[in-house]
């Protein structure tokens, strides 16, 4: 039975699949729908769009926003958002800007700790226009700097780590209130990443939902059925859509597949039946 995956990356961001290449495995994988949700850009979603159209998949435009919260790494997903210039690709380009700044900084600590990496090496590894900490950790690999990736981050590029520079983000109501005003459904990605339950995890999503947001990512690969069900019943309390998604990234995430998660992960289309609905309630293009 084919499902969809409405949360994907690709080498616009930190995947290590072209839109093209990932629009091709979506179908590939039998999969009825696919959003593309790049992390603060929308660079590859023109390439995907045309591809999926191309070979007859539906396709949902979206983007996965980084933002600064006290319950731990929260991330926003944007679905249908504008392609072309808007406030949003505004604040995106102005967040890459500062993501560059702070690339150099980052390489500029790890010089100083005898790794001599340069950005154009940087660049040419990440492919897309959204370049992070994966892509220099890729190329500190290459170099033979650090047996692995991971262990660029876990020495180096994580909090933690040796040559760490904070990043600059958005609140999360500056990100929610951002993406409405653009007409995007707005959902919060992988709740377990806030480390909160019960009424504790209730009190953020209906605070979030009072800034904006629609939906929150009950299937996802790395919840438990317990943590699902938690997700899928608090969505039901607070009148919240679900949404679902892989998080695939290809072969940066190795063991996630495309649409299965780690081979258990199952989004039914309905799921996005219900987001075409709300939307259609409110007077927005889907």
């Amino acid at each position: 039975m084919p499902g969809i995956d409405l949360h994907t990356h690709s080498t616009a961001s930190d995947g290590s699949l072209s839109p093209t290449d990932l629009m091709l495995a979506a179908k590939h994988a039998d999969l009825q729908a696919i959003a593309l949700t790049d992390h603060d850009t929308t660079g590859g979603l023109d390439e995907a769009a045309a591809v999926a159209a191309d070979i007859g998949l539906e396709f949902i435009p979206g983007c996965e926003l980084s933002v600064v919260s006290p319950n731990g790494n929260m991330h926003i997903l944007g679905y249908w958002i504008p392609m072309g210039p808007s406030a949003l690709s505004d604040t995106l380009r102005f967040l890459r800007d500062r993501r560059h700044e702070r690339n150099h900084l980052i390489m500029a600590k790890l010089k100083a700790l005898g790794m001599d990496i340069s950005y154009d090496e940087v660049l040419a590894v990440s492919g897309g226009d959204a370049v992070g900490r994966p892509h220099i950790a890729q190329v500190m690999h290459a170099k033979g700097f650090v047996q692995h990736v991971s262990d660029a981050f876990k020495d180096y590029l994580g909090s933690e780590g040796k040559a760490y520079v904070p990043k600059e983000k958005l609140g999360p109501r500056q990100a929610i209130e951002l993406l409405k005003s653009v007409g995007a459904t707005v959902v919060l990605a992988h709740p377990f990443l806030l480390g909160l339950e019960g009424a504790d995890l209730r009190g953020v999503l209906k605070q979030l939902k009072e800034f904006g947001l629609d939906g929150v990512e009950a299937y996802y690969t790395m919840h438990r059925p317990d943590q699902t069900l938690l997700y899928l019943g608090i969505a039901q309390d607070l009148n919240l859509l679900v949404a679902g998604g892989s998080d695939f990234h290809g072969a940066v995430k190795p063991d996630v597949q495309l649409g299965r998660g780690f081979g258990n992960l199952f989004v039914p289309y309905s799921v996005l039946e219900a987001m075409k609905l709300r939307r259609n309630e409110l007077g927005l293009p889907v």
